[in-house]
């Protein structure tokens, strides 16, 4: 079996090293080229290299032109193969998304390329940092595997993330604070207020060199479209960065707290389908039968948490052709959640948990990057290490006192060390013509250890103890090529990930075998062409196309069954064979200087071998379109966003009794830069956002344990208004 999968790596990596490329219609290829190196570049370590095209490029101001308090996800929705999804029918509270199918504890997401996936449940909670766009100066989406990163292996995507930029322009002069108000209030009472201040002093040009210093803080509140689903949130950031000709030092720290009220049960579907908006809005969560006979609601069935990140950046630029860049970070986070648990068969109040947890996770990363005509070169060494707590209170006074006591207490420790090569070199690079090679090896280990008791065991019993140790030694390879003329782009890549189980895998496995680490081959293939403009009534109209197929192999891959764990992971489970594979189509065209057209369409198979058969995986649509109408005149813009998404199983077995049916939404959002020419005034801008405009009953999310189903409703229209003030 070793043999075989060996040659097919190599057989796979010499087909990618001679005809290898992929698609996209907005990037370009030599990412580390000298043309475009600057100090800049090395503040977070050193960029990605692409070379792929299936990425989107997001900036500050794309992603905070629509923001009105959702959390990140939402602010994705129209990227292609993206499914966005919440607990409490807006996307304020709890919100999670799919790439390709795949859920977002195997997508790799980082901060100034620092993990943010959580080292066990390999999630990302955006809850916990609700307003993240409004820190972020840039975002970038990689579908497919991508180029060598730190954190987890990407069996889906990767998403990069920057957080506002603290570097300094060479012609920067002391000047006044810039500052930013950001209030909107909505329908459900939601509301977010941010304020955001930076500025800088110094002289860049002198020794002592100049300083950067920038702060904000969100408020983001809302009681949610399910009944009681209210969120409670906020969130800040800081950083101070000080930077001459060769040096950037950047200190960032970033965090928020959550409070939120449970959503996460989901209703039958005669209540998510229903007509009855009451009925849509039922929330099951904290519901019991009181003394006398009535129906009741737990006021403290809560979600509790907060999480804290500190980064310290350092980057040097010895000359034209080397930078070194070290980062080190910290990240602190503690929490619970609280439950009343009721009699099944009486629907009494029985008890009230809490299941908790305290983390630390810290770790350091080193890079180095040679730029040169021909040649870019960047090789990486990174060390991190999660020390983690799981426990349980239970109280059985029956809501007659708070007196918990513990029940059950876990520990997890994992080490995760990788150290990567990747070069890109440019075989061509005349006139509009140009041929790129790329080359990507890392070696990536993982020491993982859990014991204590198992949190999925009922109080009821005896606590089941759980021991585990494993480390794992992935090998993964990567190589591609590009090829571009007059606007052409055709571009092919070949990579090979591996991951490891998450927490969940190992506490709610019933085989008698531990869960085993998955394999992805990924193959990418796409073209693209970009026009400079067509002379139209006088009007250059530039518009841009592309295709790009991929088909992604895998082997032990972990599907999610439907069915989620106590905590809300979803359980998952290892089949031997199964694939995604698919064609995402995409254009753009400016029409006229007032109006542009641009949208995406993705067609995927998502299928696993269950003995003869092959199967759908579950969440993981056929269909997926986003197409988005913009007018914008004299300071006056205008979205028009449409997205499709065809029906969906829940469970991996093709059931039509699980099954989110196919929905299409539609959101208009408007804004109006007041015409301000005074400097001594600021800049105002009015914005408005109706999402949902056309009122559908639809429902994005749900689950199955083989016999219940469930359901996640959302909301029909709903607006939003409000203003931006910068100065």
């Amino acid at each position: 079996m070793l043999l075989k999968k060996m040659k097919k790596i190599l057989f796979v990596s010499a087909f990618a090293l001679v005809a290898s490329a992929q698609m996209s219609a907005q990037e370009n290829v030599d990412t580390l080229s000298t043309s475009d190196f600057n100090l800049q570049e090395i503040v977070v370590s050193a960029p990605v290299m692409q070379v792929t095209n299936s990425k989107q490029e997001m900036s500050h101001a794309e992603l905070n032109r629509d923001n009105t308090g959702q959390n990140l996800p939402y602010l994705l929705s129209t990227s292609p193969s993206i499914v966005v999804t919440s607990d409490d029918g807006i996307g304020v509270g709890y919100t999670y998304f799919h790439i390709r199918g795949t859920d977002q504890t195997r997508i790799n997401m980082t901060m100034n390329e620092v993990p943010l996936n959580d080292a066990e449940s390999q999630g990302v909670f955006w809850v916990n940092l609700t307003d993240m766009a409004s820190g972020v100066s840039s975002l970038q989406v990689q579908r497919g595997i991508g180029t060598s990163a730190n954190g987890g292996s990407s069996f889906g995507a990767s998403v990069n993330l920057r957080t506002l930029d603290a570097s300094i322009p060479e012609s920067a002069h002391p000047g006044p604070i810039r500052g930013e108000i950001d209030f909107n209030g909505g329908m459900y009472n939601t509301f977010r207020e941010m304020v955001k201040i930076d500025g800088y002093w110094g002289d860049m040009a002198s020794k002592k060199g100049a300083w950067h210093l920038g702060g904000r803080f969100s408020k983001v509140n809302s009681d949610g479209y399910i009944d009681r689903a209210w969120s409670d949130l906020l969130s800040y950031q800081g950083e101070l960065g000080w930077q001459n000709s060769k040096t950037a030092v950047t200190l960032t720290a970033f965090g928020g707290k959550e409070k939120t009220y449970m959503a996460w049960y989901g209703v039958d579907d005669a209540h998510a389908y229903s007509q009855n908006e009451a009925e849509r809005r039922y929330n099951p969560a904290g519901e019991y039968i009181d003394k006398n006979g009535n129906i009741a609601y737990y006021d403290n069935q809560t979600d509790n948490y907060q999480q804290h990140h500190i980064h310290l950046h350092v980057g040097h630029r010895f000359n034209m052709h080397w930078t070194l860049s070290a980062t080190a970070h910290y990240t602190y986070g503690t929490g619970f959640y609280e439950m009343l648990i009721t009699d099944w068969t009486t629907y009494e109040a029985d008890n009230i948990t809490q299941k908790g947890l305290r983390n630390h996770f810290y770790g350091g990363i080193l890079s180095t990057k040679y730029v040169h005509e021909k040649v870019d070169v960047q090789m990486g060494v990174a060390f991190n290490q999660y020390r983690g707590l799981q426990y349980g209170n239970i109280d059985t006074t029956l809501l007659v006192q708070r007196c918990f006591i513990p029940y059950y207490e876990g520990h997890g420790l994992k080490t995760d060390a990788n150290i990567y090569a990747k070069a890109n070199w440019r075989v061509l690079h005349r006139g509009r013509e140009k041929l790129s090679l790329y080359g990507d090896v890392q070696y990536r280990l993982v020491d993982y250890r859990i014991w204590g008791d198992n949190e999925e065991t009922s109080y009821l019993d005896a606590r089941d103890a759980i021991n585990k140790h494993h480390t794992w030694h992935f090998f993964n390879p990567k190589a591609g090529l590009t090829y571009d003329n007059k606007g052409h782009r055709l571009s092919a890549t070949f990579a090979m990930a591996h991951r490891e189980p998450t927490r969940n895998n190992f506490v709610t496995n019933t085989a008698p075998e531990d869960p085993k680490p998955e394999v992805l081959f990924d193959y990418e293939l796409g073209y693209s062409f970009s026009s400079p403009g067509v002379l139209k009534s006088g009007y250059a109209m530039p518009w841009t196309i592309g295709l790009n197929l991929y088909c992604m192999d895998y082997d032990n891959q972990l599907i999610a069954t439907g069915d989620v764990s106590s905590v809300g992971y979803l359980n998952t489970t290892n089949v031997k064979d199964s694939y995604r594979c698919g064609a995402e189509f995409q254009f753009g065209v400016n029409w006229t200087p007032w109006f542009a057209w641009r949208g995406n369409l993705t067609w995927s198979r998502n299928r696993w071998r269950d003995g003869n058969t092959w199967r759908t995986i579950s969440f993981s649509p056929d269909w997926t379109a986003g197409n988005t109408f913009s007018f914008h005149y004299a300071g006056f813009n205008a979205d028009i966003q449409t997205l499709v998404v065809s029906s969906q199983y829940l469970g991996n077995y093709e059931d039509v009794n699980a099954q989110l049916k196919a929905y299409t939404v539609t959101n208009l959002l408007l804004t109006y830069a007041l015409p301000i020419k005074n400097n001594n005034i600021p800049d105002i801008t009015l914005k408005c956002q109706c999402n949902n405009l056309f009122n559908t009953k639809y429902v994005n999310n749900g689950g199955t344990d083989g016999t219940y189903v469930w359901y996640f409703p959302q909301a029909g229209i709903n607006v939003h208004a409000g203003f931006v003030v910068q100065w």
